[in-house]
C-alpha cells in the first residue's frame, strides 16, 4: 500500500513539474515542489502569484491521462496491423504508462471526494 501511494505521489509531482515547466516565463524559477507553498509565503509578503489554478492543473493532468491513453491504443492498433515502428514493448510500455496514470487519476479523486466528505460533515 505504501508503494502505491508513494507511486501516486512521484506521479503527481511529475505533472506538476510538467506543469511547472510549461507556464513557466524564461526568467521565474520556483524551487518549491508544491506551488502553492510559494503562494502562501509570498501572500504574507503583500504579493500577489500567478501561476495555474487547480482546475488548470487538475485539467491538464486529465488532458495527460488521455493523451496516454490515446497513444497506448494507437501503439495498440498499430501493433496489430502489424506496422514496423510498433514493436510489443513499446506497446506494452505505453500501456502501463496509461494504466499508472488512470490508477493515479483514480486515487486523486478518490481522496478529493473524501476530503470533500470530510468537510461536509465537520460540526459547524
Amino acid at each position: 500500500m505504501t508503494d502505491s501511494i508513494s507511486s501516486v505521489l512521484s506521479q503527481i509531482r511529475a505533472y506538476q513539474s510538467q506543469l511547472g515547466q510549461a507556464s513557466r516565463a524564461g526568467d521565474v524559477a520556483r524551487s518549491d515542489t508544491v506551488q502553492g507553498l510559494a503562494g502562501m509565503r509570498e501572500a504574507g509578503l503583500g504579493g500577489t502569484v500567478s501561476g495555474p489554478s487547480f482546475s488548470d492543473t487538475l485539467r491538464n493532468a486529465l488532458d495527460g491521462v488521455s493523451q496516454a491513453q490515446a497513444k497506448s491504443g494507437a501503439l495498440q492498433a498499430a501493433f496489430e496491423r502489424g506496422e514496423p515502428g510498433a514493436d510489443l514493448a513499446r506497446v506494452m510500455v505505453a500501456s502501463q504508462q496509461a494504466s499508472v496514470a488512470f490508477r493515479a487519476t483514480v486515487e486523486v479523486r478518490n481522496r478529493l471526494v473524501q476530503a470533500y466528505q470530510d468537510v461536509m460533515n465537520m460540526p459547524l
